[in-house]
């Protein structure tokens, strides 16, 4: 077998500018093609025997086409996290020929770490969670406009009335504003509303449709992880969808850090000084898990719901669901006694909500055969 050729590429809508690194030290730029199938197989052929090929991109807004392609040619190809591609101090100029320079270098000299690439059936799923939790901001921003326009001209739902329930959905039909195009507006904030809420409910039912259909290992964590207070449908499949294996984190502070709600810290000699939480990683699961976290402020119980969710799962992963409510209230209540404020409070319980999660997922993954190579490799 020849020397390898690691290939880095600056990924665009239109155009991919290519760099290559010989095993001998040297890199060059070797152009720009265009970023379409058959620009790409060519540029395969040119560059030598594909099994001595070692490609690799940023993971952006170009997804994961160029990875299948490459998987396809059966070129091994790799899509970076661009957030962990070292960078130099003082390093000031950015250009395509001198990222994809970087890219090939980097990749090299193994400075680069790869993300979860998943298969297509598991991305169309993430992207359907993903259109949910836009539905969910949508319609949230939709009723603050409608409130606070309420709020601004006095009016205000009759006493015991809450908000955004049936009784207050009955109250705003009722408003009437002085101004004929002030009512106009309030109309059409309503229309949204509303809008908002079908296609929040179009969406839900898609995800729970989408489930029953989804292969049975992945059906099957999704329904032991539900076994948690808090983890209901939606929260279990965007897990699956955003962590994909649990299986590929050696242990659960790996998947911590990973979510970004570990402390960050500036230590030096002595000094230790620890801020707030990394916010690395995924912003999506990051925000499910904390939702999650707060159903831990409750004492632990189980109620209809959640024994609903329970029934039909093995006595091990039941034991871990009330071990965690147990731990997780005694750690809210003692942060809290301890002078810590509520969202902090709720952003540690969800950490160890965390190990929790991975260690139910980890128990089901092999026993299902589901990701089995990530299973085995444990890579992160």
């Amino acid at each position: 077998m020849g020397s390898l050729r690691f290939v880095g590429m600056d990924v665009h809508a239109e155009k991919i500018t290519v760099a290559i690194a010989e095993e001998n030290g040297t890199v060059a730029v070797w152009g720009d093609i265009f970023n379409r199938e058959e620009a790409i197989r060519k540029l395969v052929q040119k560059l030598g025997p594909k099994e001595q090929l070692r490609v690799c991109y940023e993971a952006g807004p170009t997804g994961y086409a160029l990875y299948r392609q490459m998987r396809r040619l059966g070129v091994e190809c790799a899509v970076v996290a661009p957030s962990l591609i070292p960078v130099k101090p003082g390093d000031r100029v950015k250009t395509n020929r001198r990222d994809a320079k970087k890219l090939a270098w980097c990749h090299r000299n193994g400075d680069l770490t790869a993300v979860w690439v998943p298969d297509e059936e598991q991305e169309s799923l993430r992207d359907l969670v993903r259109a949910r939790e836009a539905a969910k901001k949508d319609q949230t921003r939709a009723r603050h406009r409608l409130s606070k326009l309420l709020l601004r001209h006095g009016q205000r739902p009759p006493e015991g009335v809450r908000a955004w329930t049936s009784k207050y959905g009955e109250w705003l039909k009722k408003v009437q504003l002085l101004g004929k195009a002030q009512q106009v507006v309030v109309e059409d904030y309503l229309h949204e509303v509303d809008h908002c809420g079908a296609r929040l409910q179009r969406l839900e039912k898609a995800i729970h449709e989408a489930i029953q259909e989804a292969p049975a290992g992945m059906r099957a964590v999704i329904e032991n992880l539900q076994s948690l207070r808090g983890v209901a449908e939606v929260i279990a499949v965007t897990l699956v969808t955003e962590v994909g294996p649990f299986s590929r984190f050696a242990s659960p502070r790996q998947l911590m850090a990973y979510s970004g709600v570990v402390a960050s810290e500036s230590s030096s000699g002595e000094r230790v000084r620890q801020g707030g939480i990394t916010k690395t990683g995924n912003a999506h699961l990051r925000r499910v898990i904390v939702e999650a976290a707060w159903a831990y402020r409750h004492r632990p119980a189980i109620g209809s719901t959640l024994r609903r969710r329970q029934k039909n799962l093995s006595g091990e992963i039941l034991e871990i669901s009330w071990k965690a409510q147990q731990r997780l209230h005694q750690k809210y209540r003692r942060l809290l006694g301890r002078g810590k404020n509520q969202p902090q409070t709720i952003v540690a319980v969800a950490r160890e909500l965390l190990g929790f999660l991975w260690a139910i997922a980890v128990k089901v993954e092999p026993a299902v055969n589901l990701w089995p190579t990530a299973v085995a490799s444990r890579k992160t």
